[in-house]
């Protein structure tokens, strides 16, 4: 039979657990209201030439205060310019660098995409609605995501992601300013240079994925240039 002395140790324990639980499952929601609190500020800033787009996407994020990972339908925004925002969150336009016609693979080939540069676990957020077609580790992007227009004829790709937000699924439904992941240098990139890779590929509708398509630079979309 156990001393009165041995009961309150253990309750002293088990009291001690459940504070600390609590404490640390406090700060994890607060950790993701500030998250999503900054992706609703970008939002404001980036679509300020917008305002009926913006506050349609703003009342979506204020109503869940974690990224959603149910399918839903969106609204396509008149012309690609107007729907896009800057995929890393905390860019604005005066902080993107045109790297589309830079060389790649000693000069054999053209970069035809846009690296946006930004501390590695950065939040890599959608830059236009579509549909999440694939998920998939390469070689030379590391932690890459396809996802497809609503007209399904634009592909977005995303690479050299640290790691993908949590419940993300191949045929969901993405919002824009959906979180995606976190900026990291998986696959070719320097460690010493963390960044998106970010390219738009112009396709047809009844394309896969992997088949070819054709670039288009992002940086005059992004910039509104």
């Amino acid at each position: 039979m156990s001393s009165p002395f041995v009961e309150k140790a253990q309750v002293a324990v088990v009291t001690a657990t459940l504070v600390s639980a609590g404490w640390i499952v406090a700060g994890a929601f607060l950790m993701d209201r500030e998250e999503s609190a900054a992706i609703r500020d970008d939002l404001e800033y980036q679509l300020e030439a917008d305002p009926n787009d913006a506050n349609e996407e703003v009342r979506s994020l204020e109503a869940e205060s974690v990224p959603n990972t149910t399918t839903r339908v969106t609204t396509q925004p008149t012309g690609e310019a107007a729907q896009l925002m800057i995929p890393v969150l905390g860019k604005s336009a005066t902080d993107l660098t045109d790297t589309f016609t830079d060389d790649r693979g000693g000069g054999t080939r053209l970069h035809e995409a846009m690296d946006i540069m930004a501390p590695e676990g950065t939040s890599v957020v959608a830059a236009a609605p579509g549909t999440l077609e694939r998920i998939f580790l390469s070689d030379a992007g590391g932690n890459t995501l396809y996802i497809r227009s609503e007209d399904r004829e634009t592909i977005y790709y995303y690479a050299h992601l640290a790691e993908y937000a949590q419940g993300l699924t191949e045929g969901m439904t993405i919002r824009r300013g959906q979180r995606l992941g976190t900026v990291g240098s998986t696959g070719n990139a320097d460690p010493a240079a963390p960044h998106l890779h970010f390219a738009m590929l112009r396709t047809q509708a009844r394309s896969e994925w992997w088949e070819p398509a054709t670039a288009v630079n992002p940086f005059p979309l992004l910039t509104r240039r």
